[in-house]
Protein backbone atom coordinates (compact mmCIF):
# COMPACT_ATOMS: atom_id res chain seq x y z
CA UNK A 1 0.00 0.00 0.00
CA UNK A 2 2.85 2.57 0.64
CA UNK A 3 3.91 1.66 -2.98
CA UNK A 4 0.58 2.66 -4.29
CA UNK A 5 0.43 5.90 -1.96
CA UNK A 6 3.57 6.87 -3.47
CA UNK A 7 3.10 6.81 -6.78
CA UNK A 8 -0.79 8.61 -6.33
CA UNK A 9 1.86 11.71 -4.49
CA UNK A 10 4.24 11.26 -7.64
CA UNK A 11 2.01 11.42 -10.32
CA UNK A 12 -0.05 13.60 -8.75
CA UNK A 13 2.97 16.25 -8.09
CA UNK A 14 4.17 15.88 -11.70
CA UNK A 15 0.56 16.60 -13.88
CA UNK A 16 0.58 19.58 -11.23
CA UNK A 17 3.62 20.93 -12.72
CA UNK A 18 3.13 20.10 -16.10
CA UNK A 19 -1.05 21.34 -16.76
CA UNK A 20 -0.27 25.17 -16.09
CA UNK A 21 1.84 25.30 -19.44
CA UNK A 22 -0.05 22.83 -20.96
CA UNK A 23 -3.27 24.61 -20.73
CA UNK A 24 -0.81 28.02 -21.98
CA UNK A 25 -0.33 25.74 -24.63
CA UNK A 26 -3.98 24.87 -25.21
CA UNK A 27 -4.71 28.49 -25.54
CA UNK A 28 -2.00 29.41 -27.87
CA UNK A 29 -2.97 26.67 -30.17
CA UNK A 30 -6.13 27.45 -30.10
CA UNK A 31 -7.71 23.70 -29.02
CA UNK A 32 -10.84 24.85 -27.86
CA UNK A 33 -14.86 25.11 -29.59
CA UNK A 34 -15.07 28.66 -31.66
CA UNK A 35 -19.04 27.96 -30.98
CA UNK A 36 -20.96 26.13 -28.40
CA UNK A 37 -23.54 24.39 -31.01
CA UNK A 38 -23.82 20.64 -30.14
CA UNK A 39 -25.79 17.78 -32.20
CA UNK A 40 -27.06 14.80 -30.46
CA UNK A 41 -26.78 10.91 -32.60
CA UNK A 42 -29.66 12.12 -35.16
CA UNK A 43 -27.61 14.98 -35.71
CA UNK A 44 -29.79 17.50 -34.64
CA UNK A 45 -29.15 20.64 -32.26
CA UNK A 46 -29.69 20.68 -28.59
CA UNK A 47 -30.72 24.05 -27.74
CA UNK A 48 -30.79 22.86 -24.04
CA UNK A 49 -27.67 21.93 -23.63
CA UNK A 50 -26.15 24.70 -25.59
CA UNK A 51 -28.11 26.78 -23.73
CA UNK A 52 -26.47 25.90 -20.48
CA UNK A 53 -23.45 25.89 -21.51
CA UNK A 54 -22.74 28.92 -23.97
CA UNK A 55 -20.74 30.71 -21.45
CA UNK A 56 -18.05 27.84 -21.66
CA UNK A 57 -16.79 28.47 -25.37
CA UNK A 58 -13.34 28.88 -25.38
CA UNK A 59 -12.66 26.59 -22.73
CA UNK A 60 -9.21 24.17 -24.42
CA UNK A 61 -10.70 20.66 -24.12
CA UNK A 62 -7.16 18.92 -24.32
CA UNK A 63 -6.37 17.59 -20.49
CA UNK A 64 -7.34 13.78 -21.76
CA UNK A 65 -3.96 13.85 -23.88
CA UNK A 66 -1.44 14.81 -20.78
CA UNK A 67 -3.81 12.61 -18.53
CA UNK A 68 -2.97 9.56 -21.16
CA UNK A 69 0.70 10.59 -21.74
CA UNK A 70 1.62 10.93 -17.95
CA UNK A 71 -0.19 7.91 -17.15
CA UNK A 72 1.40 5.71 -19.65
CA UNK A 73 4.49 6.46 -19.07
CA UNK A 74 4.98 6.82 -15.57
CA UNK A 75 3.17 3.49 -14.59
CA UNK A 76 5.69 1.84 -17.05
CA UNK A 77 8.44 3.47 -15.33
CA UNK A 78 7.21 2.52 -12.17
CA UNK A 79 7.33 -1.27 -13.15
CA UNK A 80 10.71 -1.30 -14.38
CA UNK A 81 11.75 0.73 -10.87
CA UNK A 82 10.32 -1.75 -8.89
CA UNK A 83 10.83 -4.53 -10.90
CA UNK A 84 6.61 -5.25 -10.74
CA UNK A 85 5.70 -8.70 -11.64
CA UNK A 86 3.44 -8.27 -14.84
CA UNK A 87 1.55 -10.31 -16.56
CA UNK A 88 1.87 -9.08 -20.15
CA UNK A 89 -1.57 -10.12 -21.58
CA UNK A 90 -3.19 -8.34 -18.47
CA UNK A 91 -1.07 -5.20 -19.73
CA UNK A 92 -2.19 -5.62 -23.02
CA UNK A 93 -6.25 -4.94 -22.14
CA UNK A 94 -4.93 -2.21 -19.68
CA UNK A 95 -3.35 0.12 -21.91
CA UNK A 96 -4.31 -1.03 -25.63
CA UNK A 97 -7.91 -0.26 -24.01
CA UNK A 98 -6.94 2.94 -22.46
CA UNK A 99 -4.93 4.53 -25.57
CA UNK A 100 -6.55 3.06 -28.19
CA UNK A 101 -10.51 4.61 -26.93
CA UNK A 102 -8.13 8.10 -26.56
CA UNK A 103 -7.21 8.05 -30.11
CA UNK A 104 -10.73 7.03 -30.95
CA UNK A 105 -11.69 10.26 -29.20
CA UNK A 106 -8.51 12.18 -30.14
CA UNK A 107 -10.41 11.94 -33.60
CA UNK A 108 -13.58 13.51 -32.67
CA UNK A 109 -12.26 16.64 -30.23
CA UNK A 110 -9.87 17.10 -33.85
CA UNK A 111 -13.21 16.85 -36.05
CA UNK A 112 -14.79 19.57 -33.37
CA UNK A 113 -11.44 21.68 -33.95
CA UNK A 114 -11.22 21.83 -37.65
CA UNK A 115 -15.79 21.71 -38.09
CA UNK A 116 -14.93 19.11 -40.88
CA UNK A 117 -18.36 17.64 -41.81
CA UNK A 118 -17.69 15.37 -45.12
CA UNK A 119 -15.43 12.62 -45.72
CA UNK A 120 -13.11 11.24 -43.18
CA UNK A 121 -13.75 14.28 -41.00
CA UNK A 122 -17.58 13.76 -41.41
CA UNK A 123 -17.56 9.88 -39.64
CA UNK A 124 -20.84 9.63 -38.59
CA UNK A 125 -21.96 8.65 -34.75
CA UNK A 126 -22.80 4.86 -35.90
CA UNK A 127 -19.63 4.67 -37.52
CA UNK A 128 -17.37 5.33 -34.88
CA UNK A 129 -19.86 2.95 -32.35
CA UNK A 130 -18.92 0.20 -34.41
CA UNK A 131 -15.41 1.08 -34.12
CA UNK A 132 -15.60 1.30 -30.42
CA UNK A 133 -17.70 -2.09 -30.49
CA UNK A 134 -14.62 -3.43 -32.47
CA UNK A 135 -11.61 -2.36 -30.19
CA UNK A 136 -14.08 -3.95 -27.11
CA UNK A 137 -14.40 -7.10 -29.04
CA UNK A 138 -10.45 -7.39 -29.12
CA UNK A 139 -10.14 -6.56 -25.73
CA UNK A 140 -12.91 -9.24 -24.68
CA UNK A 141 -11.20 -11.88 -26.82
CA UNK A 142 -8.29 -11.69 -25.32
CA UNK A 143 -9.77 -11.73 -21.81
CA UNK A 144 -11.04 -15.02 -23.23
CA UNK A 145 -8.48 -16.65 -24.81
CA UNK A 146 -5.08 -15.38 -23.04
CA UNK A 147 -6.18 -14.35 -19.76
CA UNK A 148 -9.20 -16.90 -18.91
CA UNK A 149 -12.21 -15.21 -18.18
CA UNK A 150 -15.01 -17.00 -18.78
CA UNK A 151 -17.09 -16.78 -16.18
CA UNK A 152 -19.01 -13.57 -13.81
CA UNK A 153 -19.36 -13.95 -10.39
CA UNK A 154 -22.67 -13.07 -9.00
CA UNK A 155 -22.46 -12.41 -4.95
CA UNK A 156 -25.10 -15.22 -3.78
CA UNK A 157 -24.53 -17.12 -6.97
CA UNK A 158 -21.25 -18.02 -6.91
CA UNK A 159 -19.49 -18.03 -10.36
CA UNK A 160 -22.22 -17.86 -13.71
CA UNK A 161 -20.19 -19.80 -16.22
CA UNK A 162 -20.49 -17.45 -19.41
CA UNK A 163 -17.99 -19.79 -22.08
CA UNK A 164 -17.19 -18.19 -25.35
CA UNK A 165 -20.49 -15.46 -24.19
CA UNK A 166 -18.18 -13.78 -22.32
CA UNK A 167 -16.46 -11.79 -25.06
CA UNK A 168 -19.69 -10.46 -26.44
CA UNK A 169 -20.67 -9.58 -22.58
CA UNK A 170 -17.14 -8.20 -21.51
CA UNK A 171 -17.48 -5.73 -25.26
CA UNK A 172 -20.65 -4.83 -23.81
CA UNK A 173 -19.48 -3.56 -20.77
CA UNK A 174 -16.26 -1.92 -21.90
CA UNK A 175 -18.81 0.04 -24.59
CA UNK A 176 -21.46 0.91 -21.81
CA UNK A 177 -18.92 2.69 -19.75
CA UNK A 178 -17.47 4.16 -22.62
CA UNK A 179 -20.25 5.93 -23.37
CA UNK A 180 -21.47 6.28 -20.03
CA UNK A 181 -18.62 8.08 -18.62
CA UNK A 182 -18.89 10.77 -22.34
CA UNK A 183 -22.25 11.22 -21.63
CA UNK A 184 -21.30 12.30 -18.00
CA UNK A 185 -18.76 14.71 -18.88
CA UNK A 186 -21.03 17.67 -19.42
CA UNK A 187 -20.28 19.79 -16.24
CA UNK A 188 -16.92 20.99 -14.81
CA UNK A 189 -15.65 18.03 -12.43
CA UNK A 190 -18.50 15.87 -12.54
CA UNK A 191 -16.72 12.95 -14.75
CA UNK A 192 -13.68 13.35 -13.12
CA UNK A 193 -14.48 13.74 -9.68
CA UNK A 194 -16.59 10.62 -9.83
CA UNK A 195 -14.13 8.75 -12.01
CA UNK A 196 -11.84 9.51 -9.00
CA UNK A 197 -14.02 8.23 -6.43
CA UNK A 198 -14.12 5.25 -8.48
CA UNK A 199 -10.52 4.81 -8.65
CA UNK A 200 -10.37 4.94 -4.93
CA UNK A 201 -13.19 2.22 -4.84
CA UNK A 202 -11.24 -0.32 -6.75
CA UNK A 203 -7.79 0.42 -4.97
CA UNK A 204 -9.10 -0.90 -1.82
CA UNK A 205 -10.51 -3.99 -3.99
CA UNK A 206 -7.57 -4.34 -5.85
CA UNK A 207 -5.24 -4.40 -2.74
CA UNK A 208 -7.35 -7.48 -1.26
CA UNK A 209 -6.93 -9.27 -4.41
CA UNK A 210 -2.58 -7.83 -4.47
CA UNK A 211 -2.60 -7.36 -7.88
CA UNK A 212 0.60 -5.29 -7.95
CA UNK A 213 0.60 -3.98 -11.48
CA UNK A 214 -3.24 -3.31 -11.93
CA UNK A 215 -3.10 -1.33 -8.79
CA UNK A 216 0.49 0.50 -9.66
CA UNK A 217 -1.84 1.56 -12.66
CA UNK A 218 -4.90 2.80 -10.50
CA UNK A 219 -2.63 5.17 -8.26
CA UNK A 220 -0.79 6.99 -11.02
CA UNK A 221 -4.41 7.24 -12.55
CA UNK A 222 -5.41 8.40 -9.38
CA UNK A 223 -3.11 10.91 -9.04
CA UNK A 224 -3.06 12.31 -12.14
CA UNK A 225 -6.74 12.74 -12.20
CA UNK A 226 -6.59 14.31 -8.65
CA UNK A 227 -4.03 16.73 -9.72
CA UNK A 228 -6.14 17.61 -13.43
CA UNK A 229 -9.32 17.78 -11.02
CA UNK A 230 -8.18 21.07 -9.61
CA UNK A 231 -8.14 22.88 -12.62
CA UNK A 232 -11.35 20.90 -13.99
CA UNK A 233 -14.01 22.11 -11.36
CA UNK A 234 -16.28 25.33 -11.53
CA UNK A 235 -15.40 27.22 -13.62
CA UNK A 236 -12.84 24.72 -15.43
CA UNK A 237 -9.92 25.90 -16.99
CA UNK A 238 -9.63 22.72 -18.82
CA UNK A 239 -11.78 19.90 -20.12
CA UNK A 240 -11.12 16.15 -20.66
CA UNK A 241 -12.52 16.38 -23.76
CA UNK A 242 -13.26 12.97 -25.79
CA UNK A 243 -9.82 11.99 -25.64
CA UNK A 244 -9.98 11.59 -21.63
CA UNK A 245 -13.52 10.67 -21.46
CA UNK A 246 -13.22 7.60 -24.24
CA UNK A 247 -9.84 6.45 -22.60
CA UNK A 248 -11.06 6.93 -18.38
CA UNK A 249 -14.09 5.22 -18.90
CA UNK A 250 -12.88 2.31 -21.29
CA UNK A 251 -10.12 1.97 -18.36
CA UNK A 252 -12.75 2.09 -15.39
CA UNK A 253 -14.78 -0.49 -17.55
CA UNK A 254 -11.19 -3.06 -17.94
CA UNK A 255 -9.97 -2.20 -14.11
CA UNK A 256 -13.65 -3.79 -13.22
CA UNK A 257 -13.77 -6.60 -15.45
CA UNK A 258 -9.82 -7.72 -14.40
CA UNK A 259 -10.69 -7.58 -10.94
CA UNK A 260 -13.99 -9.68 -11.43
CA UNK A 261 -16.41 -7.59 -9.44
CA UNK A 262 -18.51 -6.88 -12.58
CA UNK A 263 -21.69 -6.22 -10.39
CA UNK A 264 -19.32 -4.08 -7.82
CA UNK A 265 -18.59 -2.00 -11.11
CA UNK A 266 -21.78 -1.09 -11.67
CA UNK A 267 -22.83 -0.28 -8.35
CA UNK A 268 -19.62 1.77 -8.08
CA UNK A 269 -20.31 4.00 -11.19
CA UNK A 270 -23.52 3.81 -10.21
CA UNK A 271 -23.96 7.95 -11.22
CA UNK A 272 -22.63 7.23 -14.82
CA UNK A 273 -25.25 4.12 -15.09
CA UNK A 274 -27.88 6.37 -14.44
CA UNK A 275 -26.55 9.53 -16.58
CA UNK A 276 -26.36 6.74 -19.40
CA UNK A 277 -29.54 5.15 -19.05
CA UNK A 278 -31.54 8.76 -18.84
CA UNK A 279 -30.11 9.54 -21.96
CA UNK A 280 -30.80 6.26 -23.72
CA UNK A 281 -34.37 6.51 -22.55
CA UNK A 282 -34.67 9.97 -24.30
CA UNK A 283 -33.05 9.03 -27.44
CA UNK A 284 -35.17 5.31 -27.74
CA UNK A 285 -38.35 7.68 -26.64
CA UNK A 286 -37.30 10.06 -29.58
CA UNK A 287 -36.91 7.51 -32.13
CA UNK A 288 -39.68 5.17 -31.56
CA UNK A 289 -42.31 7.51 -29.79
CA UNK A 290 -41.64 10.86 -31.70
CA UNK A 291 -41.75 13.03 -28.30
CA UNK A 292 -39.45 13.15 -25.18
CA UNK A 293 -39.97 10.88 -22.37
CA UNK A 294 -38.36 13.72 -19.85
CA UNK A 295 -37.84 17.53 -20.19
CA UNK A 296 -34.26 17.20 -20.40
CA UNK A 297 -31.20 14.43 -20.75
CA UNK A 298 -29.00 13.34 -19.35
CA UNK A 299 -29.77 13.76 -15.39
CA UNK A 300 -27.66 16.29 -14.89
CA UNK A 301 -29.24 18.48 -17.58
CA UNK A 302 -32.57 17.72 -16.40
CA UNK A 303 -31.33 19.34 -13.09
CA UNK A 304 -29.65 21.96 -14.87
CA UNK A 305 -33.56 23.06 -16.68
CA UNK A 306 -34.84 22.90 -13.32
CA UNK A 307 -32.75 25.72 -11.87
CA UNK A 308 -29.92 23.94 -10.15
CA UNK A 309 -27.17 25.45 -10.05
CA UNK A 310 -23.75 23.90 -11.89
CA UNK A 311 -21.55 23.36 -8.57
CA UNK A 312 -24.55 22.11 -6.57
CA UNK A 313 -25.42 19.43 -8.63
CA UNK A 314 -21.50 18.00 -9.51
CA UNK A 315 -21.50 18.39 -5.25
CA UNK A 316 -24.24 16.01 -4.48
CA UNK A 317 -23.46 13.76 -7.81
CA UNK A 318 -20.27 13.61 -5.84
CA UNK A 319 -21.79 12.34 -2.82
CA UNK A 320 -23.98 9.87 -4.29
CA UNK A 321 -20.67 8.79 -6.16
CA UNK A 322 -19.19 8.22 -2.62
CA UNK A 323 -22.05 6.36 -0.81
CA UNK A 324 -22.18 3.98 -3.91
CA UNK A 325 -18.49 3.57 -4.34
CA UNK A 326 -18.86 2.28 0.08
CA UNK A 327 -21.76 0.22 -1.52
CA UNK A 328 -19.81 -1.61 -4.40
CA UNK A 329 -16.85 -2.00 -2.18
CA UNK A 330 -19.30 -3.63 0.11
CA UNK A 331 -21.01 -6.16 -2.52
CA UNK A 332 -17.38 -6.68 -3.95
CA UNK A 333 -16.36 -8.28 -0.14
CA UNK A 334 -19.48 -10.11 0.86
CA UNK A 335 -20.01 -13.87 0.25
Amino acid sequence: MERFLGLIISSAVITAILLVPFIDFLYRIKLRRANQTTKDIFNKRTPIFDKYNAWKVGTPFGGGILIVLIVTIWTFWAYGVFNTRVVPWELFVIFFSFISFGLLGFYDDFKKLVGGSEGFFGLRFRYKFIIQIILALIISTVFYFQLGYDFIFIHGFGQLPLGFLFVPFGALVIVSFVNAFNITDGLDGLASGLFFICLAAFLVINSAQIDESLGMFISVMMGSVMAFLYFNIYKARIWLGDVGSLSLGAALAVIGLLTGKVLALVVIGGVFVIEAGSSLIQLLGKKYLGRKIFPAAPLHLYLQKRGWEEPKIVMRAWLAGFFLAILGIFVAFIR
